[in-house]
């Protein structure tokens, strides 16, 4: 039987060199390792975990519907922070059907995009101002969008359906992630950005959302009326059978969230998380099943900025001058955090600043967002600032309860 050996070098450049000058194939410490179907991955395994984290259920095959976040090929002019900004370029851009202004593709940086047909396009609807809305664009950061394919070059229809103006939750997760630690986690209930949780080309987000809804676009041959949970029925009859019962979509979604944002899960079948889709552990106990259930629903509301909690603020807006944005500079020793020479808020713990969705470290990223912008904060945005402070902090603690809930792994 074919044998596999493998071996790490880490290191400088330097290191890398001596180390291989001074050895060959016959001196280097090999690892034997033992490839696992399906990936037959040539790196060293747990293969005890492996084997307890397949017990649990893909989130593909507990959710089955699942979508990418829309792509518009041209974020700078079909999202916007200001809506009446995003009406004033689409008005504009209607107007260049009369005008023939040539010159209104150099002026928003439009390139080769055939601006005219989208004009046109637009030009025929009685409302064309209706496709504007908020998106999901970054964590905590919700922008305004023209979601019209004819703005946009990936509005992915299906997302449209189930998400664009539906009571709905959707779960976010990457299959795949580059980077050291699977955080890439998170809930919306807009229509989510393809980079919500990362720009990173293979940890752009799959969304699932916790309800279908029917095409009524067509409905021909839809039988459908209502909406129905994105729940695959053998996932529910494995639920029926650990607790007895089935609880509410809602529930279940909750308690999905709660798992998925246990530390101890994540750093336990960290080497797994990085190249599949994530896996969840059912529980045949009904009172932790209640209790992460509770956990993930405190961490929804927190995340869709929907807590009361939100409103016991932790930090202070202080200093002189105006709120624009020219700088992002985190001082630790003061637990501040200056967006200009002499404007800065205070209260804000290293542990919270460096907290981290996905690829994105949260507050540094929605300050840095507002400064290549040039953004002067509004009194609702240093209050938002303030808020996502509050439901980062909040987000750390309950992810302990998280743990201190679970007694141990593989979750019984």
């Amino acid at each position: 039987m074919t044998q596999f050996y493998h071996a790490h070098l880490w290191g400088s450049r330097e290191d890398k060199y001596r180390y291989l000058e001074e050895r060959d194939v016959t001196t280097v410490k090999w690892e034997e390792i033992f490839p696992q179907s399906p990936f037959y991955l040539f790196v060293p395994q747990d293969v005890d975990l492996l084997d307890e984290y397949n017990t649990g259920w893909k989130i593909t095959d507990l959710m089955p519907l699942h979508i990418y976040g829309f792509k518009s090929h041209r974020d700078r002019y079909a999202i916007d922070f200001d809506s009446s900004e995003l009406k004033k370029r689409i008005n504009e851009l209607v107007e260049t059907v009369r005008n023939q202004d040539l010159d209104y593709a150099k002026k928003y940086a439009l390139g080769s995009w055939d601006y005219n047909s989208a004009a046109r396009e637009l030009a025929s609807q009685d409302n064309y101002l209706q496709h504007i809305d908020l998106c999901a664009y970054r964590p905590f950061d919700n922008r305004f969008m023209f979601y019209s394919s004819s703005i946009m070059d990936r509005i992915r229809p299906d997302l449209k359906q189930h998400m664009f103006r539906k009571d709905n939750l959707c779960l976010l997760c990457s299959r795949q992630i580059s980077t050291m630690e699977y955080r890439h986690f998170f809930v919306t209930d807009l229509v989510p950005n393809d980079c919500l949780i990362s720009n990173i080309t293979k940890e752009s987000n799959h969304n699932f959302p916790l309800y279908i809804y029917p095409d009524t676009t067509n409905q021909q041959g839809n039988l459908l009326v209502d909406k129905s949970p994105n729940f695959s029925s053998d996932f529910l009859q494995s639920i029926l059978a650990k607790l007895g019962y089935i609880p509410t979509p809602e529930a279940i979604f909750y308690y999905i969230y709660a798992i998925f944002h246990s530390p101890t899960y994540r750093q336990r079948y960290a080497e797994f998380l990085k190249i599949d889709f994530p896996r969840l552990p059912l529980t045949s106990n009904n009172e932790l099943f209640q209790t992460l259930s509770a956990k993930g629903q405190e961490l929804v509301e927190l995340h869709l900025m929907k807590s009361q909690k939100l409103n016991k603020l932790i930090t202070k807006f202080e200093g002189d001058g105006d709120n624009t944005v020219t700088t992002v500079k985190y001082k630790p020793e003061k637990q501040r955090v200056y967006i200009n020479k002499t404007r800065y808020f205070s209260g804000i713990p290293p542990e919270v600043w460096e907290f981290k969705v996905g690829g994105y470290q949260v507050l540094e990223k929605w300050l840095k967002d507002r400064k290549k912008a040039k953004r002067t904060l509004s009194f609702d945005d240093v209050l938002h600032y303030q808020k996502i402070v509050v439901a980062l902090k909040e987000t750390m603690q309950i992810m302990e309860e998280i743990d201190a809930a679970i007694p141990s792994f593989p979750i019984e």
